[in-house]
C-alpha cells in the first residue's frame, strides 16, 4: 500500500484550492470586509486519517481509479474543499447538505470536515462503498448520516439546504432528482464539466484542471 501522507503534506497539496476559493470569495464580497474562513484545527489530521482508510479500502474495493496518494489529495480532497469553501459562505450554521452518489465520500466528507456544524448526508446505493463511508464516519467520530440507497427512494418530504453532485453516473438524471431534493431557496452544486445550463448562479473554474468547473444554482 502507498505511504500515507502527513497532515502537513496534505495541507501543502490542498493549499492552492483553499487559496483560490478564499480569493474568489474576497472578490465577491470585497465591500463587506475579509471573507477568509477559519479552518478547523483538526482538518488536516482528519484528512490524513481519511486518506489512510481510503487507500486501505481501495486495495480491495474500487472507491477511486486514482492510486497515487498525492493525486487523490489534489483531485478528490482539493476539489471537494474548493466546493466546500465556495458553499460555506452561503450556508448558515447547522444547514443540511446532501451529497448524491457520494462514492468514496466526495465532496461530502471533506465538506463535513471543513464545516463540522453542517448536517451532511452521504447518499450511496452501492453496499461496499456505503460500508466504507460508515467506517470513515465511525473512525473520525463524525455525525454524518450515510443513506445506503438511491436518492429517489428517500421520503418525498426530505429536503436539504444544499445538494452536491460530482462524478455521478448519468449526470443529467442526477441533476433532475438531486434538484428535487433542494429546499426552496437552497443550492445545487455540480462539480464536473458543466451541465449545459447557460445561467448558473455562479460558475467557477476548479484550480489545476482546465476542464473542471463548479456550478452553483440557487433554487
Amino acid at each position: 500500500m502507498a505511504e500515507v501522507l502527513t497532515a502537513a503534506e496534505i495541507a501543502r497539496l490542498v493549499a492552492p484550492f483553499l487559496e483560490a476559493s478564499t480569493q474568489s470569495e474576497i472578490e465577491r464580497s470585497a465591500s463587506s470586509g475579509s471573507s477568509e474562513a477559519v479552518l478547523p484545527a483538526d482538518l488536516f489530521p482528519q484528512l490524513s486519517a481519511y486518506l489512510d482508510l481510503l487507500l486501505r479500502w481501495n486495495a480491495r474495493t474500487n472507491l477511486t481509479a486514482i492510486r497515487d496518494p498525492e493525486e487523490i489529495v489534489q483531485r478528490h480532497f482539493g476539489e471537494s474543499l474548493f466546493a466546500g469553501c465556495m458553499l460555506s459562505g452561503l450556508l448558515a450554521s447547522g444547514a443540511s447538505l446532501l451529497d448524491v452518489g457520494s462514492g468514496g465520500g466526495f465532496p461530502g466528507l471533506p465538506i463535513q470536515l471543513l464545516r463540522p456544524d453542517l448536517k451532511v448526508t452521504l447518499a450511496e446505493s452501492q453496499g461496499k462503498k456505503a460500508s466504507f463511508l460508515r467506517e470513515v464516519v465511525r473512525t473520525l467520530s463524525l455525525k454524518t448520516e450515510v443513506f445506503a440507497a438511491r436518492v429517489e427512494t428517500m421520503p418525498a418530504t426530505r429536503r436539504f439546504d444544499a445538494v452536491t453532485l460530482r462524478a455521478v453516473d448519468n449526470m443529467a438524471a442526477a441533476i433532475q432528482f438531486g434538484g428535487d431534493r433542494v429546499a426552496s431557496g437552497g443550492l445545487l452544486a455540480v462539480l464536473g464539466q458543466g451541465n449545459g445550463d447557460p445561467a448558473p448562479t455562479r460558475r467557477l473554474a476548479i484550480p489545476g484542471r482546465a476542464s473542471s468547473i463548479l456550478e452553483i444554482y440557487q433554487r
